[in-house]
């Protein structure tokens, strides 16, 4: 096994759309208005309150990098690499963002309103205005212990890449059809790992 630690730089902002349904609404409050208050809560923080990127954002997105990607596995048959992802590799950990040495913080996000389907299904009639917070530059260190040999490190670092422009992380990213959440690769680091 090995572990990879992989420090990406984003190319695009970054904007987050955690769910806030554990915070209620106030008597007498509009939705506009609980939007107003709650939008810098829909971010993930780890308990020093730094914004995160959640692991299975990018355990999830380089899944999807297998599957987009369906690049052949060598004497195997027709078989890809997508399935050797899915189960040979994990995500350590949420990713906290900084940007120029300093980690983001709720209060380093700036808003952004759009008019978003009330039910969050595609395509449905009815739109509400949804406010989301964004991160125009960030960067993060992602940490991935690969648990099968068969997954090369030149195999994991196309996928790692095909996730940063492909695929991306958080709300609007390129697999949604939106620009958010796209990075580029700036270095991996492997080392061996034991249980």
């Amino acid at each position: 096994m090995k572990r990879v630690t992989i420090k990406i730089q984003g190319i695009t902002p970054y904007s987050a759309s955690r769910k806030t349904d554990e915070i209620p609404m106030m008597d007498r409050e509009s939705h506009a208005d609980y939007e107003q208050r709650v939008w810098r809560d829909k971010v993930t923080t780890d308990a020093q309150g730094r914004v995160c990127i959640p692991a299975m954002a990018f355990k999830q997105g380089i899944d999807t990098a297998g599957y987009k990607l369906g690049e052949k596995v060598p004497n195997r048959r027709g078989a890809t690499f997508k399935n050797f992802i899915t189960s040979g590799i994990v995500c350590e950990g949420d990713a906290p963002l900084r940007v120029n040495g300093s980690w983001l913080t709720k209060d380093d996000a700036k808003p952004v309103t759009i008019s978003a389907n009330a039910d969050g299904v595609r395509g449905s009639a009815k739109r509400v205005p949804r406010t989301f917070p964004v991160f125009n530059q960030w960067e993060c260190e992602v940490v991935f212990v690969v648990t099968d040999d068969i997954l090369t490190e030149a195999v994991v670092e196309q996928h790692v890449k095909a996730l940063g422009v492909l695929v991306g992380v958080g709300r609007f990213r390129p697999e949604k059809g939106g620009p958010n959440g796209r990075f580029k690769v700036l270095d991996f680091v492997w080392e061996d790992f034991r249980l």
